[in-house]
C-alpha cells in the first residue's frame, strides 16, 4: 500500500502574476500563499474565520483564506496585500493606515486592509457606520478600531481626489455633464 500523498496542479494569478504548482486537495489557500509562494503578509490567525487577518481577494471577493482549498482557486484571481502596492506606490488604503496610525502590533492589518481595499471598490464614500460593519469580521486585540477607521476614511478620500483629479474638466468624477 502506498502512503504517497496525491497532488493536483493548479494555476491560479496572484498579484498579477501566474503561479503553477502541484498541491495536495485538502491545503488551504493561506498556507498555499504563505508556505508555497512565500507571500507572508497575508497572516494565519485562528484557521476558523474568527480573525480575519489572512482575508485575500479571490476573483475580486473578500474571502478568509483559512477556509478556502488551494484547489478552489484554481483558475482563480488571487490579489494579497503584497499586490497592494503599485509601481514603487503605496495604495491609498496602505498610506491611510501609515498616515492615520491605523496599526499597532500590525497582526490584523493585511486582514483589515484587503477587506477595505474591498469595501472602498463598491463604496467609495463608505460612512463611519459602513466602515465598522465592513471590518466587523477582522479582529484588532490592540487599537480600538478608532484609527483604523480614520485610516479608511483617509483612503476614501485620497481615492476621490484622484479620482476628480483624473476626471475631464468640466465633468465631475463618476458622474456626467448634462
Amino acid at each position: 500500500m502506498s502512503t504517497r500523498t496525491r497532488t493536483v496542479p493548479i494555476t491560479v494569478t496572484v498579484n498579477g502574476e501566474v503561479r503553477q504548482a502541484e498541491v495536495e486537495p485538502r491545503l488551504l489557500l493561506v498556507h498555499f500563499i504563505r508556505e508555497t509562494l512565500g507571500l507572508t503578509g497575508t497572516h494565519i490567525g485562528c484557521d476558523t474565520t474568527s480573525c480575519g487577518a489572512c482575508t485575500v481577494h479571490l476573483n475580486g471577493v473578500p474571502v478568509k483564506s483559512c477556509t478556502v482549498f488551494a484547489v478552489q482557486a484554481d483558475g482563480g484571481e488571487i490579489r494579497t496585500v503584497e499586490g497592494l502596492e503599485q509601481n514603487g506606490e503605496l495604495h491609498p488604503v496602505q498610506e491611510g493606515f501609515w498616515q492615520e496610525h491605523g496599526l499597532q502590533c500590525g497582526f490584523c492589518t493585511p486582514g483589515m486592509m484587503m477587506t477595505a481595499v474591498a469595501l472602498l471598490e463598491r463604496n467609495p464614500n463608505p460612512t463611519e457606520a459602513e466602515i465598522r460593519q465592513a471590518i466587523s469580521g477582522n479582529l484588532c486585540r490592540c487599537t480600538g478600531y478608532v484609527n483604523i477607521v480614520k485610516s479608511i476614511q483617509y483612503a476614501a478620500r485620497k481615492m476621490q481626489q484622484a479620482k476628480e483629479a483624473a476626471a475631464p474638466s468640466g465633468v465631475p468624477a463618476g458622474g456626467r455633464e448634462d
